[in-house]
């Protein structure tokens, strides 16, 4: 094999370089790795890299301090001039309600209150600008008849049963401080049914009356302790 090899180097000097060539790869110890430079180059990263996922992170904290800037700028524009420019300071409902109270104590002093429409005259309260157009004309047709909403009613009866309840359970604790034990148990017992359909009825109440106007219910120790004092 060998003498072949011989033979083939001298008849072609391509081969005879290319053989060189593989001798200064080939060692006393085998093979040398070649990749081995390249894959320890791969493994790190490159400076490249690097700098470049920096200047995308200090792109995106810019964008985020323009955002922020943009959204302060609107809620500030959104507030009266006297709160403006605070960008750091707490600023509460309270605040903003001073402030009207300001103007509107101004404008009373400048005398732009004297000549509204309609001052010295009866509200007109016929219409009611902000209710529901179906609810305000059911309810000028009831007034018109002499008749009150339901819940208005309701509220009525509500109202006339807890007084004339109260006024029972004063008579029943009475009875128990006077000692009279066996009459404060049976009054007690019919007061607890009765307070019962009481709240049954605050229940339905509150479910048909208007918002912002619902009423609660009653308790019966909290009831006790009132009458206790």
């Amino acid at each position: 094999m060998a003498t072949r090899l011989a033979r083939t180097i001298g008849r072609s000097p391509e081969s005879w370089s290319l053989m060189q060539r593989s001798s200064a790869v080939v060692g006393r110890g085998g093979l040398r790795p070649m990749c081995s430079s390249s894959s320890s180059s791969s493994s790190s990263p490159s400076p490249s890299s690097a700098s470049s996922s920096s200047k995308s992170s200090k792109t995106e904290k810019k964008l985020g301090d323009r955002l922020s800037a943009v959204i302060d700028a609107v809620n500030d524009r959104k507030l009266p001039p006297e709160l403006r420019g605070q960008r750091n300071a707490v600023r509460s409902e309270t605040d903003i309600i001073n402030v009207v109270e300001q103007r509107i104590w101004h404008s009373m002093e400048e005398g732009q209150f004297e000549n509204l429409p309609g001052k010295g005259k009866p509200l007109n309260l016929i219409t009611n600008p902000h209710a529901d157009p179906a609810e305000d004309t059911l309810y000028r047709i009831l007034s018109k008849n002499g008749c009150a909403p339901e819940w208005v009613e309701l509220n009525k009866e509500i109202r006339a049963q807890i007084s004339e309840w109260r006024s029972t359970l004063k008579k029943a604790w009475a009875s128990r401080c006077s000692g009279d034990n066996d009459k404060w148990v049976e009054s007690s017992e019919a007061l607890k049914v009765q307070i019962r359909d009481i709240n049954n009825k605050v229940f339905r109440y509150n479910l048909i009356v208007p918002f912002g106007r619902q009423m609660f219910g009653l308790n019966w120790e909290k009831e006790i302790d009132r009458v206790k004092e």
